[in-house]
């Protein structure tokens, strides 16, 4: 047994497949299920079930990814400590961002971060507000960067960013010259939300509920789990929605979609950093916080 057939495992684990494991790791499939195989002699029981397209750990195999990312976790600890004693930043460091985040806020600033820490090496997992939540929380993620407070007494969590987020209709449509409308005039209209969980759901909830109205609503006419796929329809005329800036400023520029202020009421919020009261944080991660706090002046 050693520490890459235990990654291999985990990998295998976490995708719940033996190819996607593979590509991870960039091995063969056939190379990945040796490994397991050799895992399964080892510990004299079978770790893994094939389930058709998919595998699942068995209850020896549960335990054993329990165990194997703690070790696995600590193999990178001492590897970062010990460059850090040597005055390097080094190492691998996973993080973790809500939707609009993960996908235009962190890329960016993590070229930056490489650039000034070239051998630094970074796995960015993207999933709504709730899911990386509950990465941070069980440590698949070191931190976390989401759109909305988190109420889970684990986490320590600090505003980093503020956003804005406007509704948003094709060129085309009769609100697309206009600066604002009222809430009243949204409601009726064909509205494409984002899936339970998100940040932008939630502040588009909080919003309504300050001006007396509430999500039921709302004529939505679909529910799609991230800002490209409803930027895309909105482009195609399936409704309207409201969207961070972020996730349209390209749209914006190019004139093919138009933002529209909801009147008397501003749909801002903030992004936060989310860290584990209680878990030790590793020498890189403390140098990526130091780098981000730097980088927004906190």
């Amino acid at each position: 047994m050693d520490l890459w057939r235990l990654h291999i495992f985990c990998k295998v684990v976490e995708l719940r497949s033996f190819s996607k494991a593979a590509n991870t790791v960039y091995l063969s499939q056939p190379t990945v299920s040796s490994h397991i195989k050799d895992l399964e002699e080892h510990f004299e029981c079978k770790l893994i079930d094939r389930l058709g397209r998919e595998v699942a750990p068995t209850k020896a195999g549960q335990l054993l990814y329990g165990y194997a990312v703690k070790m696995i976790a600590l193999k990178e600890d001492i590897e970062k400590a010990l460059a850090e004693f040597q005055g390097k930043i080094k190492g691998h460091l996973t993080i973790g961002g809500s939707t609009i985040p993960g996908g235009y806020i962190l890329p960016p600033l993590l070229g930056r971060f490489k650039q000034a820490c070239p051998e630094v090496t970074v796995t960015l997992i993207e999933r709504d507000t709730a899911e990386i939540i509950r990465d941070t929380i069980n440590g698949r993620v070191e931190l976390g960067i989401v759109g909305a407070k988190a109420r889970e007494a684990q986490l320590a969590q600090q505003k980093i960013l503020d956003d804005e987020m406007f509704l948003i209709v094709p060129a085309g449509h009769r609100w697309a010259a206009i600066g604002a409308v009222a809430v009243e005039d949204l409601v009726a209209e064909p509205f494409i939300m984002r899936e339970p969980g998100s940040g932008t759901r939630k502040s588009i909830e909080q919003v309504l509920d300050k001006s007396g109205h509430w999500l039921g609503q709302l004529n939505v006419v679909a529910e799609m789990g991230s800002p490209e796929a409803i930027r895309q329809a909105i482009k195609a005329g399936m409704g309207v929605s409201i969207l961070s800036e972020y996730a349209v400023a390209d749209d914006l520029t190019a004139g093919s979609l138009r933002k529209v202020g909801i009147k008397g009421f501003p749909f801002q919020r903030a992004f936060y950093l989310i860290v584990h009261k209680h878990r030790t944080r590793s020498p890189l991660c403390r140098a990526f916080v130091k780098f981000l706090k730097q980088e927004h002046g906190i």
